[in-house]
């Protein structure tokens, strides 16, 4: 069984760098192609946050068909990009592009950034073709239908460079999803209907194997559990969190905060055991378990895992993928519900939460640790991370199937420090105004039927979610600033009639 890394790490993906050209300029001229296309490389590769494989300049359709099935075979390969130096007869792509089953972002680019008027001869107007060479190679992508990104400019051009590299974490995001394993404990919360979907569709579509353990299989791996880890793992918690009293070593509930620890370690054990990253739970199927999991899942999200409340398993695969696209970076993503409103006119605002379980990577402070009834599910009490999301800009995504497949629906949002305190709401939240409005954003949100599962991701943006839904196919719907009710029903529209033909009858 292949092992998956659950940590959200890019250490094991390549993207690789083509170049196009062809054999009627010559040696001379070839070196010269290659010379500049190992510049351009070794340029751009610093800045991209996976390693980016130089590939030989491809010059006749058979190299090209075998570099690029090469690359479709090759697990470690999230995606290529393509950069048609010279003037590379498109149809000689043909057979590659038609074989090419990863990810692929069309770099329009050159060797030089400005013109050397003075000196340009003809020899400088043959090497230096990319103008129309990448022209030829577009049409191509657009006559083949290929799904593929753009990236124009020159790479020492900091806004090609965070492009480039957004669409690579996108491509690590499209490869966690492709090679997901979730494990579902137990099914969805009962009569719930955007919790549903078709499995098999998402395993067709999207990669992810879905399948459900039962929990109290689940309960055996936390009774599995030896003192002797669990004194280990809560010794972790007295150092990284702030313990209300009665959880600190010798508080009244100190029992309590033990038995989240082996639920963490039964967690842990039972999701390597089946080479799952991602998971769900519902508080209507606990089993023997003695409290609804809240820290664990908070602390697994947190180490890259995805997760989904009440069997959700969409959401979960969603945060898989915001986790490895967003690593390494500032901030991080965290199931999200839209839980209740602040409807001051002009002011609105919306404040986020779960029952216990949003990830802490929302904020840079320490989390308390902390125990309170939850009213819900009728165990224990448990043991959970309280926290405020930090603000900033944030982007709130929802996945959900529809009967032609699966729309992904994206909320450019501002987090907000809440207005007042929140003494007893003892949760991990967030508060956020939409863009462009929340009366706007509410409506546009309901009117593409998306969930009420959220992802809220912090850090990336915009763009890495767009390439994302183009990677892996989905219908992408976006709210932002530049949003109005009219326009995003036209697009709703326009997006489930291309959809639908995209997919064939």
């Amino acid at each position: 069984m292949t092992q998956v890394n659950p940590q959200a790490t890019l250490d094991s993906y390549e993207v690789w760098f083509l170049t196009g050209s062809q054999g009627l300029y010559g040696e001379e001229t070839l070196r010269q192609v290659e010379e500049q296309s190992r510049a351009v490389h070794a340029e751009l590769a610093p800045h991209v946050p996976v390693k980016l494989v130089w590939k030989p300049v491809l010059t006749d359709a058979d190299g090209i068909r075998r570099a690029l099935i090469e690359a479709s075979a090759d697990d470690r390969v999230i995606g290529v990009t393509t950069w048609m130096h010279t003037f590379s007869p498109a149809k000689m792509w043909i057979g590659g592009l038609q074989a090419l089953t990863k990810p692929l972002l069309h770099l329009h680019t050159q060797a030089n950034v400005a013109l050397p008027w003075g000196d340009i001869d003809f020899d400088f107007m043959n090497l230096n073709q990319a103008a129309h060479g990448d022209r030829e190679f577009g049409y191509a992508l657009a006559r083949l239908g290929v799904r593929h990104a753009t990236a124009v400019g020159h790479v020492s051009d900091e806004r090609v460079q965070q492009r480039v590299a957004n669409w690579t974490r996108a491509a690590a995001g499209a490869a966690a999803v492709r090679e997901l394993k979730l494990t579902r404990f137990g099914d969805n919360m009962r009569y719930v209907a955007v919790t549903e979907g078709d499995k098999t569709e998402a395993e067709i579509e999207l990669g992810v194997q879905v399948n459900t353990w039962a929990v109290n299989e689940l309960a055996e791996a936390v009774s599995a559990a030896t003192e002797q880890d669990v004194d280990a793992l809560v010794a972790v918690y007295d150092e990284s969190y702030d313990l209300v009293p009665e959880l600190q070593d010798g508080g009244a509930r100190r029992s309590a905060l033990r038995d989240g620890a082996a639920i963490e370690l039964g967690l842990r054990a039972l999701l390597e055991q089946n080479g799952s990253a991602a998971f769900t739970t519902n508080f209507e199927d606990l089993g023997t378990l003695k409290q609804l999991p809240g820290l664990a899942v908070q602390r697994l999200m947190a180490d890259g895992y995805g997760f989904g409340a009440e069997g959700d398993w969409k959401t979960a695969v969603l945060v898989r993928a915001m986790n490895v696209a967003g690593a390494g970076l500032p901030g991080g993503a965290s199931l999200m519900e839209d839980y209740t409103y602040d409807l001051t006119p002009g002011a609105e605002k919306i404040l986020g939460a779960h029952m216990l379980e949003v990830s802490p990577t929302l904020t840079t402070t320490k989390p308390t640790l902390e125990i309170h009834p939850l009213g819900i599910g009728g165990k224990d009490d448990p043991v959970r991370l309280v926290f405020t999301a930090d603000a900033g800009e944030a982007v709130v995504v929802a996945l959900s199937d529809t009967r032609d497949g699966f729309r992904l629906t994206a909320n450019v949002v501002d987090v907000v420090p809440p207005t007042e305190a929140l003494p007893k709401l003892p949760v991990g939240r967030a508060v956020w105004e939409p863009r462009p409005s929340f009366p706007v954003a509410a409506e546009a949100w309901l009117t593409a039927g998306a969930a009420h599962h959220t992802v809220m991701t912090t850090a990336v943006g915009l763009q890495v979610v767009e390439d994302l839904a183009t990677m892996v196919g989905t219908e992408f719907l976006v709210i932002d600033e530049h949003t109005t009710a009219r326009g995003f029903r036209d697009e709703l529209r326009l997006q489930q009639a291309w959809h639908r033909l995209d997919r064939g009858f």
